[in-house]
């Protein structure tokens, strides 16, 4: 077998160390980390993902994310979890592909879907393979946190539950913190905004709700919470969306102009605790800016679609091209994507 080369300096090669049938139509994949590369794939934040460059005849190759539902608190090595999908090139091919010995190029951690307080009492909701950053989250808040979890999982029919077993040992060993409760379709039909409201009420004013999923079941646990009369602010979601750029692709980042640098903007970066004073030139993305200035920006596909680059605009206005990866929520709390900002106000100040 032939060694893989990254792509760019930013691209690892990964190689599978394991793979787990989790139902008939979900694996996991775990993956042996160099030594070089350790740090990266052993401090990631719970709920994080990896982005995978998977071949492909017709374009030579696809970024597909997948989430880590292996926690970086309780699993030496770091898991991917994927379920096929009828016309999910990516899925198949993982499942059809990886082996234990395959190289696959990927890029670090990355996504902001990880709760800002692991103590705090959490209500975890998913649906299908929208498990597999909950269960991350799920294993950390009980190896590292205190508060009470409460999680809910649906599923077309048992035999679609990813985790099964892990959970029933997870709910053994924590049964004063940890709920869980299961929705089957095929037992329960599909579950009503009504249903949903009514479980979520009690806890609307103690906990933090995470939830990733299909569209339509995220549309409806959305609609539940609101009416369940919980805050925007304590409801978290988790979307990815296919990728038709190259993030593995070195970025080139191409000269500032006089009369591009007479124009700039002034901006305060906050980033892994310390602030950086920059020039920001209104035709360039914050991304551009802060990568130029040799800091190691936090972003993935650039095309403002996978939510590696959000951040908060505390002071100041941008303009974004494309905002897809934030819901209307998010950019009345202040989020901005990194790749899509351009400045609209003379001063600004940015946190990640």
């Amino acid at each position: 077998m032939t060694d893989l080369t990254p792509h760019s300096a930013r691209g690892v090669i990964l190689t599978v160390n394991d793979v787990v049938d989790e139902t008939a139509d979900a694996r996991s994949i775990i993956f042996d980390v160099p030594s070089s590369q350790a740090a990266k794939f052993t401090d990631y934040h719970p709920g994080q993902f990896l982005t995978l460059r998977i071949p492909s005849d017709q374009t030579g190759s696809v970024a597909r994310c997948y989430s880590l539902s292996s926690s970086p608190g309780s699993d030496a090595l770091p898991k991917v979890t994927v379920k096929r999908t009828l016309a999910g090139y990516g899925s198949n091919w993982v499942c059809d592909n990886l082996i234990v010995g395959s190289q696959i190029e990927v890029l670090p951690p990355s996504g902001t879907f990880t709760p800002h307080n692991i103590h705090a009492p959490l209500l975890l909701i998913a649906a299908g393979s929208g498990v597999t950053p909950v269960m991350s989250i799920l294993k950390t808040a009980l190896r590292t946190g205190v508060g009470p979890i409460t999680f809910f999982y649906a599923n077309r029919s048992e035999n679609d539950v990813i985790f099964g077993a892990e959970l029933r040992e997870l709910h053994n060993a924590h049964p004063n913190r940890l709920t869980i409760v299961h929705w089957l379709e095929s037992v329960q039909g599909l579950p009503s905004e009504k249903a949903l409201a009514t479980f979520f009420a009690p806890m609307n004013k103690t906990h933090t709700a995470y939830i990733c999923g299909p569209g339509p079941f995220m549309d409806a646990v959305h609609n539940a919470l609101a009416k369940a009369k919980f805050d925007h602010h304590n409801v978290h979601s988790e979307v990815y969306n296919s990728l038709s750029g190259d993030p593995f692709a070195e970025v080139e980042l191409e000269e500032v102009s006089a009369e591009e640098q007479a124009d700039a903007a002034s901006v305060e970066v906050e980033l892994d605790g310390e602030t950086h004073s920059l020039s920001w030139p209104r035709t360039r993305t914050l991304i551009d800016i802060m990568l130029a200035a040799g800091l190691d920006a936090p972003y993935s596909c650039q095309e403002g679609e996978c939510g590696s680059c959000a951040c908060t605009l505390t002071e100041g206005t941008v303009e974004m091209a494309n905002s897809g990866a934030l819901d209307p929520d998010d950019i009345a709390d202040g989020y901005i994507l990194g790749c899509q900002a351009r400045p609209t106000s003379d001063t600004l100040k940015i946190e990640f």
